[in-house]
């Protein structure tokens, strides 16, 4: 492992995030109101699904642990759609995006139930669990043509392993 290619993980915030895509967490909601008579508060518009020549599609993931450290030796793209992952039970994991492949990687550490949304042709690794058994809900592009891209990385970058509660 080459210490040069090693990447600082940090905490997911909507700032930090914005180039690549947006936050899914109520503290990053911009749009808040009441509905449901009252009994219930919308936090709107998170993020933006998109879908070129397609339809927009709900899926769930069932992601198993990653071993540290972790090489980074590939990253995809989806340039049809965007594609959200949102936790469904509130387990850390780890985001690994990049503005391009020869670009160095960001890596976040998502907490707190925080989902994400990846905006279309957005460079990213595939999802890093922390913990085993760790549900996710996806919300991507489905439809006619190539819809995701992969690239190797020469040389490869790694995440050395963190503290995953």
């Amino acid at each position: 492992m080459n210490v040069d290619r090693l990447l600082s993980i940090e905490p997911l915030s909507a700032a930090a995030f914005a180039p690549f895509g947006e936050v899914i967490a109520a503290g990053a909601a911009l749009q808040r109101f009441a509905i449901n008579g009252g009994t219930t508060e919308r936090l709107h518009a998170l993020a933006r699904a998109r879908a070129d020549d397609g339809d927009v599609v709900i899926s769930l993931a069932l992601a198993q642990a990653r071993q540290f450290p972790f090489e980074i030796s590939m990253l995809e793209r989806h340039p049809k759609g965007s594609q959200a992952f949102i936790p469904l039970d509130q387990r850390p994991y780890i985001i690994v995006v990049a503005s391009a492949p020869t670009h160095q990687p960001h890596a976040f550490l998502a907490t707190q139930g925080e989902g994400i949304n990846f905006r279309a042709g957005t460079w990213h690794h595939p999802l890093i669990a922390l913990q085993d058994s760790s549900q996710f809900l996806i919300v991507d592009r489905d439809g006619p043509g190539n819809n995701c891209d992969e690239i190797a990385l020469q040389p490869s970058w790694w995440l050395t392993g963190i503290d995953a509660g």
